[in-house]
């Protein structure tokens, strides 16, 4: 059974990973830029599925 230590360090280690990926996009324009785009997308259509979801209530 993995004990919650090396459960909180493959944690640590993942969020050092994510922190690094979001620094090299925010250095990188065309990504930055095209990833900002994708989340409004995203947004966007969960907008739709939360207005579907509170107009059947």
């Amino acid at each position: 059974m993995p004990s919650i230590a090396s459960d909180k360090e493959w944690q640590i280690e993942d969020d050092m990973r994510t922190l690094v990926r979001a620094a090299e996009i925010r250095k990188d324009p065309k990504r930055l830029k095209a990833a900002q785009q994708m989340a409004k997308k995203r947004a966007e259509e969960l907008n739709v599925l939360t207005q579907k979801a509170s107009d059947k209530k």
